[in-house]
């Protein structure tokens, strides 16, 4: 019984003087894609959902620890184009950005649906398309991403 005492007694110094394991010892590097492939809805929610679950991802592990990309195309697109008219969503985008995530957009999403990336989508370059939104989710995967779909 006193070891059993001893033994708890230890565990319980060890947690109170070591502390819980900071974000680096817990999960270490991370490289990770974010797919998002529908509409936000009412006042864009799902987007600003989304984008939120990114921003919590980023503080858990710290945003020297971590490589993000999302993934846009089909209806995700329409993330970047309600930034140019919401502010929030706007905001949120500018601030992943900040974080160096990066924001991949389907080209086979944008000649379909005749969209004009420099005029119609929120802060989106030349550099950020990529020819398929799906074929990208696959090969970011081979590179070592973890896939999550918010």
């Amino acid at each position: 019984m006193r070891a059993l005492i001893a033994a708890i007694a230890a565990i319980y110094a060890a947690i109170v003087f070591i502390g819980p394991a900071n974000a680096d010892e817990r999960y270490g590097k991370q490289k990770v894609v974010y797919h998002i492939n529908y509409l936000g809805g009412e006042n864009a929610k799902a987007y600003k959902g989304a984008m939120r679950n990114i921003q919590n991802h980023i503080n858990a592990v710290g945003k020297d620890n971590i490589e993000v990309k999302v993934v846009l195309h089909g209806n995700g697109v329409e993330l970047l184009r309600e930034a140019n008219s919401n502010e929030a969503v706007q905001g949120a985008v500018l601030e992943l950005k900040g974080q160096n995530v990066g924001f991949n957009v389907c080209n086979n999403t944008l000649v379909g649906r005749e969209i004009d990336y420099e005029n119609d989508l929120f802060d989106v370059w030349e550099s950020d398309i990529v020819p398929s939104g799906v074929a990208e989710l696959s090969y970011l995967q081979q590179q070592g991403y973890t896939y999550i779909k918010p």
